[in-house]
């Protein structure tokens, strides 16, 4: 059995370890059914600016304790039927690619290579799951375009992400 991580390297500030394994507890998760209906998120000067008040607060008023509000709600029903997948674009930029990083080469387990633009890749899904079960005869992950153009034929067996 291949190994289950995707590794996100190449020119990259910090080299990043994912494990898919982990995602169905995120609450970034996409049900992949309804993944392209939905709008790919875009950074807006209201969340921005939204962020600055926060802080302002806290350095006024000081630091609030911190309270979980991570409610983590999965159902088992889901669990077992549904796929999912996640937008790679906080992995990515958690990997803090170098200002002169362009593109993105997808690493297959056959040693084929498919190569994005750094947007391209940004925007795309990573399905982790099918029908309730991890993707281990050609996963651990599959990309789709944001756009759900490659829906009938995803790109499949990635095993490491290289920021070039």
């Amino acid at each position: 059995m291949a190994e289950m991580l995707v590794k996100i390297v190449g020119n990259v500030k910090h080299p990043v370890m994912l494990d898919p394994g982990t995602w169905i507890f995120d609450e970034r998760r996409i049900d992949m059914e309804k993944a392209f209906d939905q709008a790919v998120e875009q950074d807006s000067s209201e969340s921005y600016a939204a962020l600055g008040k926060a802080f302002d607060r806290q350095r006024t008023e000081g630091a609030v304790p911190q309270q979980q509000t991570n409610k983590i709600t999965v159902s088992k029903k889901d669990m077992k039927e549904k796929s999912f997948g996640i937008r790679l674009r906080p992995f990515l930029q958690n990997s803090s690619p170098h200002d002169e990083a362009e593109s993105v080469r997808l690493i297959r387990s056959s040693g084929d290579e498919v190569h994005l633009t750094l947007t391209e890749a940004s925007n795309g899904i990573l399905q982790f799951s099918h029908k309730g079960s991890p993707l281990t005869e050609d996963g651990p992950v599959h990309f789709f375009f944001s756009d759900g153009s490659n829906r009938e034929k995803p790109i499949t067996g990635i095993e490491r992400i290289e920021v070039m």
